[in-house]
This record gives C-alpha cells, structure tokens and sequence, in this order.
C-alpha cells in the first residue's frame, strides 16, 4: 500500500467517504466520487499496482474474477442497455490516479457520455501488416 494514494486509502478502510459496493481480500469496489453514469463503479486490487501494464497475472485472476461479478450486480442494479470496461495506463491515456482500476460504466443510447471510438478513417493494410510482424515478435521475445 501507498500513503499517498488515494485508492490505498480507500482499501485500507481509512476513506470513509467512499462507497464500497463489495470487498474481498484480492479487490475492493466503489462508487466514484464523479460517476459517469448511473451504476458506475470502480475495482481495484488490494495491492498497489499502478496500472494494468504492471499487473502481475495472478493478481489479474481475482481482477478479472471481480470486475465481473461487479459488473453483473451492476447491470441487474441499474438495467443498463449497454456497458463500458474501461481502464488506462499513464496521464496520456487520461489516468488520473495511478492505482488500478477498471471503470464499469453503464451505457444508454443518448447518454451523456456519447461515443468512445474515433470514427473509421480507414486504414493501410501494409502499415498495419508491418505493424503486426512488430507486435507479435515483441510478443515472443
């Protein structure tokens, strides 16, 4: 755990501000202070880890495991007609607390929320060949 962080405070019992929704030894969940959406909640491990890119594949097990029995007891909560996973990795990707954390946004057509994909602009299937050859040798290595 970190002093400074902000989830870690949260984990640890000493944010009584926070809305837990569920909690086990592996994650904690919550309600945002800023919630997206109705039903949006947070999961994070119990372990500081700063974001998906430094997760250690046994701590992803029990991620995994909680994001989707949150993410049903969201969607039976709230009746969403869509939903959105959503976690980020460093400030350009709009990580504003680096501690882990999957976002379980629920979606309505027209929400407040709009798109989250950048509309088609085509692509270039050799840039994307030479792009892949890199991928999947980084993959290997």
């Amino acid at each position: 755990m970190t002093l400074t962080c902000a989830f870690c405070a949260i984990i640890d019992g000493g944010d009584v501000d926070a809305v837990v929704v569920h909690r086990t030894n592996e994650a904690v969940s919550f309600l945002p202070l800023n919630p997206a959406s109705p039903g949006h909640t947070l999961v994070v491990p119990a372990v500081h880890v700063p974001d998906f890119l430094d997760l250690p594949e046994e701590v992803a097990q029990s991620m995994t495991a909680a994001v989707l029995r949150v993410s049903r007891a969201v969607r039976d909560a709230v009746s969403p007609e869509g939903m959105n996973l959503i976690t980020s990795a460093g400030e350009a990707a709009s990580q504003s607390v680096f501690h882990l954390h999957v976002h379980i946004v629920p979606r309505w057509s027209g929400d407040r929320i709009g798109d989250i994909w950048p509309r088609h602009e085509g692509s270039d299937r050799e840039a994307q060949n030479v792009l892949a050859a890199r991928i999947r040798k980084a993959i290997v290595e």
